[in-house]
């Protein structure tokens, strides 16, 4: 998945939480030999470049059905189809008119949509000039299999994070919450909340942090409707709910739907609680979001 991965966990002894760190770091490695779209010998990579997997793992077939389910829970603003539309714009579409811009979008958005992709049994087929990409996913899908590799050891207390994807188990050992903090996209050194999770998971997403272009105009995140980088009204999505993997999901779609339509859909959803950050850099917060802020402590 290429990103940084730490886990925090307590045992009763330094014998089974080596045992335990070891587990867990292989369980993700090996979903990330499913998941990558880079690395030649990785399922996800074979799919691209063949159109089809026959036999897929379940790791494999479990994220593409996950992101099917959240692509229609979403109304296609989570798309893993999207990837021919990143190698677009990666390649330098951004420096083009808008006229040839409009024509090569027009032209690959034939090769996008969700709902375009078959699942069998023992098969995943994509139609010709069809790719997929599991970043929106494939983190919180680790994190919370490699807290579910921890609990099957005996661990009760864990916090795993994913490259920002956060999932928790349990509580400290003292009883206390585990404490993630959100900090201000324009200056790392203010803190904009804290967030206690015990169980829950967390993952943010922003425009802020990746562009195609040198001038950051082009963001990473494309709006899988238009085929254009999201021209979205916020600068960071949060999303606090129990499962990591559609944490991850929703991060993304409601950083494309917006501040009002974002929000609207996260309250429309069980579970699933909010903080939009937006343009105007003013704070947008899910009506439930409190049971986790800290407000003491939030500046």
């Amino acid at each position: 998945m290429g990103t940084f991965t730490t886990i925090t966990l307590y045992a009763n002894n330094e014998s089974t939480a080596s045992e335990a760190f070891n587990t867990a770091f292989a369980r993700m490695k090996e979903i990330e030999q499913s998941a990558s779209i880079l690395d030649e010998s990785a399922e996800a990579y074979l799919l691209n470049a063949q159109g089809q997997i026959n036999n897929p793992s379940l790791d494999l077939k479990t994220l593409v059905e996950l992101s099917v389910e959240y692509g229609a829970l979403t109304n296609g603003y989570f798309d893993i189809t999207i990837q021919p539309l990143l190698e677009l714009w990666e390649g330098g579409l951004w420096a083009e008119t808008p006229q040839i811009q409009q024509e090569r979008v027009d032209e690959t958005m034939a090769f996008v949509g969700y709902d375009k992709i078959i699942l069998n049994s023992n098969s995943i087929i994509l139609l010709e000039g069809m790719e997929i990409t599991l970043g929106g996913i494939a983190k919180g899908y680790a994190a919370g299999e490699a807290l579910t590799t921890l609990i099957d050891m005996g661990i009760k207390h864990a916090i795993v994070n994913a490259g920002g994807d956060i999932a928790t188990l349990g509580s400290k050992v003292d009883g206390t919450a585990w404490k993630v903090t959100l900090v201000n996209p324009d200056d790392s050194t203010q803190l904009i909340a804290t967030f206690a999770l015990e169980g829950a998971s967390i993952a943010t997403s922003g425009n802020y942090a990746r562009y195609f272009d040198p001038n950051g105009k082009v963001s990473h995140i494309i709006n899988p409707w238009t085929g254009y980088s999201s021209v979205s009204d916020c600068i960071s999505v949060t999303i606090i709910t129990l499962k990591p993997e559609l944490a991850d999901a929703l991060a993304t779609a409601v950083f494309v739907m917006g501040p009002v339509d974002g929000m609207r859909f996260v309250e429309s959803l069980d579970d699933v609680e909010c903080m939009i950050i937006g343009n105007d850099r003013q704070i947008h917060r899910s009506s439930g979001l409190d049971k986790y802020e800290v407000q003491d402590e939030t500046k």
